[in-house]
């Protein structure tokens, strides 16, 4: 609609079809990691947090390439399945197939405990540098494409940002009308925000190269993302107090004042 119509008098229908593509790839990919940091900063449910991540990686296994295919396909941009299937398996597939062959296998030879203490944090800034790298030789080939075009960066990220918060409120309205506890409304609505935009990049540049308009449009979520998460964890710790308090997890009595499990283990 803002590419094609609002904005049809400043992007030429070519540039606006290629932007509508990583458009969409930027949509139809869920986020994951993430999560867990807007989670933590609005102090939401562990639990629900690594229910909801399980589930997101399910969809993208499943659902990633049938979404973007249709949604592209409406949109007259031919994406061949074999391209899509591919870069679904070498982004998706292999990562996740390598960290469950992973865990198993260390934990089967050094235990749980050495897993989650040892050998976990060996590769605590291995994300963020791979995160960073990718940021780094994806500006470095777009750089010159965003200052020169700094107009078509802003059209970009207008309906991005639309897109960012209309899920957002829906999310978290409809968590409000459920009377959800805060812990859980503040994820839902932050998940179903957020997008996975390592993948989008990464099918992008796969799709339609590095220099691509639609690379150039993931590009700009990335830029956008970030701050207007870090908005909606605002928004939503200002309004907390229109939920619910997280249930109790012990019974307050005369007769029942210790937790439940600590009772079940004295007795």
């Amino acid at each position: 609609f803002f590419l094609f119509i609002v904005f049809k008098n400043l992007i030429t229908p070519e540039l606006a079809t290629e932007y509508l593509a990583g458009a969409v790839l930027l949509g139809a990919a869920p986020c994951t990691a993430m999560v867990f940091v807007w989670s933590t900063l609005t102090k939401g449910s562990p639990a629900y947090t690594v229910v909801q991540v399980a589930t997101n990686n399910l969809i993208i296994l499943v659902a990633f390439i049938p979404i973007v295919k249709l949604l592209l396909g409406v949109s007259n941009v031919t994406v061949p399945w074999d391209t899509l299937i591919l870069s679904v398996v070498l982004f998706v597939v292999i990562p996740l197939a390598g960290g469950i062959l992973t865990r198993v296998r260390v934990i089967k030879k050094k235990g749980l405990k050495y897993f989650e203490k040892k050998f976990l944090p060996k590769f605590n800034g291995a994300t963020t540098a791979g995160l960073l790298l990718m940021l780094v030789l994806l500006f470095s080939f777009q750089g010159e494409t965003i200052l020169n075009n700094p107009l078509h960066i802003l059209l970009i990220a207008v309906p991005l940002t639309i897109q960012t918060f209309f899920i957002f409120f829906i999310a978290y309205g409809a968590a409000r009308l459920m009377k959800l506890p805060f812990n859980i409304a503040a994820p839902a609505g932050l998940i179903g925000a957020s997008n996975f935009f390592e993948l989008a990049v990464a099918v992008a540049i796969a799709l339609f190269g590095m220099n691509s308009p639609a690379a150039l449009a993931t590009t700009v979520g990335v830029l956008t993302e970030v701050p207007l998460m870090l908005l909606l964890v605002y928004i939503a710790n200002k309004t907390s107090h229109w939920f619910p308090k997280q249930a109790p997890l012990y019974r307050e009595s005369k007769h029942l004042s210790k937790p439940i499990t600590t009772q079940i283990t004295e007795s």
